[in-house]
Formats: structure tokens, sequence, C-alpha cells
């Protein structure tokens, strides 16, 4: 890949990805893959103004020797140093950026009941620093390729070949791979905007998906929540590009109103394991069923981690007609295989999506409906099959989407 065209990339996530501000502290949190390209990123944060880039990066295999190696008390500890450290955050609100680039099923065989007695440990702990940043950070999440990740996009291919193809189809679904990414993030960030605005003016009440696969559900709208999709805004008035690449228009609904069945239509990489062909029955807005053909015992573990894992977070609108969705690739991973089709996530909401939430607190958002969970996990639902009314306030019908795509 041309060291211009990376450079460009990583360009595009230090100044629209996370918009750093001059004198700002930076945080990338990466795999040991593409050191290259990390060397690129940090030169751009500093050239956008960055007082001090930290790198920390992480290794699957390592992690699955702590979660063997470890006892349940010591992998859930969270140690006095590291309460300092997320207080500094606190206090400082560094930019994060998050690459990907891990095997999607790489942690398969781990001991996923430790793993989750551990997070529950942690959360209650960890989770008061979370609430005090949110809202007030940027952060993005990006993509560079990974062997076994690359290999598992393009089985028939070499190595080398198959890293080079990931590396193409993460620079054309993130509108990198042209002369000017920044140009076409304004413009792409414009269109979903402009969506937004018009979902906004609905009055939306529930969203009703019917699908000729099955699904069949119906999802309540918070009155004071809204639609919003590419870039966002920190309550202190700095934008950002939190998924790089981004497709959707989406909102949190409304907790405890959810009725009906729902079938996934890609597969779902949680926790470094696979989970494929499985379905999600609510009532009440409750998951209260679900199976899965691969990995059911790790569905059933994900919607009962804690009690907001079974509810609905997100309702996020993406056509099939989108560049990932053309690209005609299963990329197994979350970040781009929801951006090729409509989705809907399990646990916390985004308290952003409440109208006027800069003037609230988090608990505030919360009380208004907003989903609380230590999880969040997106699946896909969308394909050419998919219908999608809005009923409005006033009762009208609108259609939104017909046949997978915009009806609008």
């Amino acid at each position: 890949m041309k060291i211009t065209i990376l450079r460009n990339y990583a360009r595009l996530i230090a100044r629209m990805g996370v918009n750093i501000q001059k004198g700002q502290d930076v945080i990338i949190y990466c795999q040991l893959d593409q050191p290259k390209f990390v060397e690129l990123l940090v030169d751009e944060c500093y050239k956008a103004g960055a007082r001090k880039v930290k790198v920390e990066f992480e290794y699957q295999p390592l992690y699955k020797l702590d979660v063997r190696h470890q006892t349940v008390t010591t992998l859930g500890k969270v140690e006095e140093w590291e309460k300092v450290r997320l207080q500094h955050y606190v206090d400082t609100l560094p930019c994060d950026i998050i690459l990907v680039s891990s095997d999607p099923d790489g942690l398969k065989g781990i001991n996923q009941e430790k793993v989750a007695k551990a997070e529950q440990k942690s959360w209650p702990i960890v989770k008061p620093y979370y609430d005090q940043m949110e809202n007030k950070q940027q952060w993005c999440i990006a993509a560079v390729p990974g062997e076994a990740w690359a290999k598992k996009v393009f089985p028939g291919l070499p190595k080398g070949k198959a890293i080079e193809k990931l590396w193409e189809a993460i620079l054309f679904t993130s509108r990198a791979d042209g002369e000017d990414p920044i140009a076409a993030w304004e413009a792409h960030n414009k269109n979903l905007h402009d969506r937004c605005e018009y979902l906004n003016s609905l009055g939306i009440a529930e969203l009703r998906y019917k699908g000729d696969n099955g699904t069949d559900l119906t999802v309540g709208m918070i009155p004071e929540g809204t639609f919003t999709g590419g870039v966002d805004t920190t309550i202190g008035g700095v934008s950002f590009d939190a998924n790089i690449p981004s497709e959707e228009c989406f909102t949190s609904p409304m907790r405890g109103k959810a009725e009906g069945i729902v079938y996934a239509t890609k597969p779902l990489s949680y926790n470094g394991e696979l989970i494929e062909n499985f379905w999600v029955r609510f009532e009440g807005g409750k998951a209260v069923e679900v199976h899965a053909e691969k990995n059911q015992a790790l569905l059933e573990k994900m919607i009962s981690k804690d009690e907001g894992a079974a509810y609905l977070g997100e309702c996020a609108l993406v056509p099939v007609d989108s560049p990932i969705s053309e690209s005609g690739l299963i990329f197994w991973r979350t970040l781009f295989d929801e951006n090729a089709a409509c989705h809907l996530a399990l646990g916390a909401g985004f308290t952003n999506t409440i109208r006027g939430f800069e003037e609230k607190t988090v608990d505030e958002c919360r009380e208004m409906g907003i989903n609380d969970s230590m999880e969040h996990n997106d699946f896909m639902i969308g394909y050419e099959g998919m219908d999608i009314d809005a009923v409005t306030h006033d009762g009208k019908t609108v259609p939104i989407f017909r046949r997978g795509k915009w009806a609008f």
C-alpha cells in the first residue's frame, strides 16, 4: 500500500476522527499488527497539535494466558494505580483512538464464564469514571489489517495478498482511498446529517421492522430522543467522527419498549468468538429467548451479563446499498458489518441521542429511557427483504425502508 495513501488515512483519523485540539493528549489502543502505520498515526497526531501520544499495545495470546492462569479475583481487581490513571483521564480528557485488527475468532476456547465474572467485579468500580467522561471526550474506532483477520476475509489468498486486499477494502469503505479523505468525509457527514434531520422531523413514536425471514419487531422511541449520524460533538463543542467507517443514522430507543422477534443476518464477533445464525425474541423490551446455531451458550451469557444487557440500547438504519454492503465482503468485524446493514444493539444506549443532553446529567438521560449496561453489542438485522415503518406520535405511518433501502 502506498505510503501517501496510508498517511492520508492516518491524517483522517487524527484530524477528523478524534479532531485533536492543540495541547491535547492522545491514547492509541492497538494490536501488534501494522506497527509502521501506528508510527504514521503517532506522527500525524503530533502534527495535529497533540501534547503527548501514548500507544498501548494488546495481544490476544497474552490475554488468553491471563485468563487461564489468573484467578477471577485477580482478573477482576482494579488496582489503585489503575484508579489513579482513570481519574487522570477524567481530569485531562485525552482523545482515544482504537485501531482494531485482531482475529475475530482469536479468543476461541477461552473461559468466558471466568471473563464474565471478572468483568462483573471490575465494572462497578470503573463505571463512575466512564460516566464522568461520557460526552466530554473525542474518540474514534478505525481499523488496520491483521494477518489472521485478513485470512478470514480472504481465505483463498496467500498471507501477504490477503493483507493487501484487506487494506484496500478498509480504505475504500472508509472513504480514505482518494486524494482528499477529509473532504469526502465532510460531504458524507452532510448527507447523514440531512437524513437524520428528516427522521427527527417526523416525531417517531415507534419503529416497526418486518422481513420475509421471519423478523417482526416493534420498538418504542423516547419522546425526547433524536437520530444522529456521522459527526458527533462533545459537550465542550468539539466535533469528531467516532467510527471510521460509518454509514448509520442511529438512535437509542425507550428501555422496555420492544416486542417481537428479529433474525440476525450476519455473524456477531463477541469477546473474540463468533455467534452465527441467531434470533432474539423480545417481551416487555427484554430479550426473553435467544437461539443460535453456533455458540448458543455464549449468546445466552451475553444477554445475562447484567440487568441491562438484555435490553436494547440502539436502533441504527443503514441501507443495503452502502459501500460496505456493495463490496460483497463479510468482514467478521462489527465496525464494518454493522455499516452494511440495519442493526440493533443490546446493552448500553447513547445519552447524546437525548435532545438537550448537554444540559442534563447522564443519570437524567437514563431516567428518560436510555438503557444502562456494561455491555453494548451490535448485531446486524438488515437485508434486501427488510421493510421498516415509522409510526408517528400523531398516528401516521411513514415508510422508512423498503427492501433494505431508504424509502425517502
